[in-house]
């Protein structure tokens, strides 16, 4: 699975989370190296970075400045689901790091251009 180029929007997260239906992920992939820059809603920017794996599960770490202008980080683990339209959706389960480390549950789509 290659996520190089693909844009991605959240659907769904829990009321911890800070994604919202206005934020948007442009990724970038290069090997098995997964970076992506994201902003929108709550978040003024952010950046992450990670692995995605043979199965197409990814592993990153994210790290953004809030409309509070708080930094806030975390790592994640996201599964694919392909789509019956052939776009991806990303089921997320995630944890804020430095903070008070709880976790949550996101949906992410792939966006069509």
């Amino acid at each position: 699975m290659n996520y190089h180029n693909l844009t991605f929007r959240a659907v769904t997260n829990t009321d911890n989370g800070e994604t919202s239906s206005e934020t948007t992920f442009h990724y970038q992939q290069e090997g098995q190296i997964l970076t992506a820059a994201y902003a929108g809603g709550s978040i003024l920017e952010g950046r992450l970075i990670g692995l995605v794996e043979s199965d197409g599960k990814l592993r990153f770490r994210y790290h953004h400045i809030n409309d509070q202008y708080e930094l806030r980080s975390g790592q994640c683990v996201s599964i694919p689901e392909i789509l019956a339209d052939g776009r991806i959706r990303l089921h997320e389960e995630w944890q804020w790091m430095y903070d008070d480390e709880s976790t949550g549950h996101s949906v992410v789509e792939q966006v069509e251009e």
